[in-house]
């Protein structure tokens, strides 16, 4: 007998989980690593970029590592389902995908740098999986927070399709959205920082090997 695993899909409005008008768990007050809130309001002067690049525990510690940035967390971003547990959004019924959400100093380090590092992270080509993680939460996604972020993503997304294309891959397939239409909700505590407090522990994240040509000149301080 041969047994086909399912291809995984979004879930239709009518199969979407209600979730909940509040979260029903904590998050912890400060970064492991960076010593910084996690949660907002923030300094002035700093700026949010959200990614979406597969299993969220390898992915935010990529970003916490970069000089300029000034705390990350872990959420669920880019479905429909308000305040989803991890549980919920693993069910493939929340539309929601795996999602970093960085705080970075401009004058550090720039968006282009963050999304240049996003795209040599992770094989954007692969659609709902990264690697052998397989469902609609590892898919790739940029939700901006400006129309300048927003002309970052999609030319930088445009010049990596090229070289990538070259290379020998298929169609990228990140959705690239306005943050404003997709919230992030933040995860239990357990995920936030989880490599950190796990120096062992899975990661899955891997990119092509292709560079990606944007230009990667330091913010001005």
């Amino acid at each position: 007998m041969f047994i086909t695993r399912r291809t995984p899909e979004l879930p239709t409005p009518e199969q979407t989980l209600p979730g909940r008008p509040e979260r029903d768990f904590p998050v912890p007050s400060r970064h492991t690593v960076l010593g910084n809130p996690l949660l907002g309001p923030y300094p002035e002067g700093l700026e949010i970029a959200d990614f979406g690049l597969g299993c969220f525990w390898g992915a935010e510690r990529t970003f916490w590592q970069q000089d300029g940035v000034w705390t990350t967390l872990v959420g669920y971003q880019g479905g429909t389902t308000p305040n989803p547990t991890y549980e919920e959004v693993c069910s493939g019924l929340t539309g929601h995908t795996e999602a970093v959400r960085v705080v970075y100093d401009p004058k550090v380090i720039s968006y282009a740098e963050l999304v240049k590092l996003f795209w040599e992270s992770h094989n954007p080509t692969q659609g709902f999986r990264q690697g052998n993680d397989v469902g609609t939460q590892y898919r790739s996604a940029i939700y901006t927070h400006s129309p300048a972020q927003s002309e970052t993503a999609t030319t930088s997304r445009d010049a990596y399709q090229k070289v990538l294309t070259t290379s020998g891959y298929g169609g990228i397939t990140t959705e690239i959205l306005p943050s404003e239409d997709r919230p992030f909700y933040p995860a239990e505590a357990y995920h936030q920082q989880y490599l950190d407090k796990n120096p062992g522990g899975y990661c899955g994240l891997g990119g092509t090997g292709v560079s990606c040509p944007i230009g990667v000149a330091k913010a001005e301080s």
